[in-house]
């Protein structure tokens, strides 16, 4: 499976400013955040518990 941008929705394929972790506030879903959304602050939100952060 293809790991996109939680984001925007991009694939991160070779995108060396991509990151995952686990949300921060229910730590069940990965959230994955290509360079450029990092870099813009763009949101994302948690499919598990709907937790917002940039």
């Amino acid at each position: 499976m293809e790991k996109v941008c939680s984001s925007c929705k991009k694939a991160i394929n070779n995108d060396n400013g991509a990151i995952e972790f686990k949300c921060p506030n229910c730590g069940k879903q990965t959230i994955i955040r290509c360079g450029h959304c990092r870099s813009v602050s763009a949101k994302y939100r948690c499919p598990e518990c709907n937790f917002e952060g940039p």
